[in-house]
């Protein structure tokens, strides 16, 4: 071989090792393919996972329009021949629906508003005023959250029984009235408001009250209304509490009252009893939609300091 092919030989392997080109374009042709697989898995199971949740609900509605009969035919038939929307008439007729949701209403939105009041009132105790002992104090509260309520279940009703509360409205008011959830919530939201603010307040004359009325609330928008819409459905869905305390048939709520469908198996008119189920899902589900941006705000910013 001559000088001037050794030459040339040389040049294109130091070329080739030079070259850098060809191997990344197919490392990241590679990591991109991986990218869109993995994107259209997690879409997949998503996908899946939203069917699971969705089909219930979807079974609830699509049988409130059949007969009774067809509820639970053999084989199983999602969608009825015909849509009996006589349902929604009769449910209203030959029950007390509208006592129902007045009575779960006038509780879920007392106790939404009470337990707003209270938790954005402590919470800011917790996190503004500074007094010994605040952090164990916090911790204590919070703590019950893990308490089981059926482990002093038995105690509170005799406690609201000599009260004279018990078979009221009241009863359930004051249950849940407080919560240390709330207080949780809204302190972790209020950490996250710059403390100069109230220093600022201070300064200007403002007092503590004024200062969690007129810059505390107003900037904590989304935390009070995740707070709202949680504690907003808890109630509208409780089911145990007014089971113990609301005797009353003019007291009932509407878990109460569907409940009250349910004689057994065979008598039990299942497409009425699930025109009406249909019917309680209705307000949680609108309130939900429209509250759902300020929901999720607050939720992911809760959890941030600083």
């Amino acid at each position: 071989m001559t000088e001037t092919q050794l030459l040339v030989t040389g040049r294109k392997k130091l070329r080739r090792l030079t070259d850098p080109a060809p191997a990344p374009a197919k490392r990241a042709g590679q990591s991109s393919s991986g990218r869109t697989i993995g994107r259209v898995f997690g879409y997949a199971a998503l996908i899946v996972f939203a069917i699971g949740l969705l089909a219930p609900f979807a079974w609830m509605i699509l049988s409130s329009l059949k007969s009774a009969n067809e509820v639970f035919s053999v084989p199983i038939v999602w969608v009825p021949d015909t849509f009996v929307w006589q349902n929604y008439l009769d449910i209203w007729s030959k029950s007390n629906m509208l006592v129902w949701i007045r009575n779960t209403l006038v509780l879920a939105v007392t106790v939404t508003f009470l337990q707003v009041l209270t938790g954005s009132f402590a919470a800011y105790g917790f996190a503004r005023m500074r007094f010994a002992g605040r952090d164990i104090l916090f911790l204590v509260y919070v703590g019950t959250i893990a308490v089981p309520w059926q482990s002093y279940m038995i105690p509170q009703f005799i406690l609201l029984s000599n009260l004279k509360v018990s078979n009221t409205l009241w009863a359930i008011i004051l249950l849940q009235a407080f919560g240390a959830f709330g207080v949780f919530l809204m302190k972790q939201y209020y950490e996250t408001i710059p403390e100069e603010l109230s220093e600022a307040a201070r300064l200007d004359g403002l007092s503590e009250y004024g200062i969690w009325r007129r810059i505390m609330l107003p900037l904590s928008v989304p935390a009070i209304a995740s707070l709202s819409l949680l504690t907003f459905v808890n109630t509208w869905n409780d089911y145990l509490g007014p089971l113990i305390y609301l005797r009353d048939p003019n007291l009932w709520t509407i878990q109460l009252g569907l409940k009250s469908f349910v004689s057994n198996l065979y008598d039990t008119n299942y497409a009425l009893l699930f025109a009406g189920l249909t019917i309680s899902v209705v307000p949680i589900a609108i309130i939900f939609l429209l509250g759902q941006k300020y929901f999720v705000e607050g939720i992911a910013t809760s959890g941030m300091k600083g």
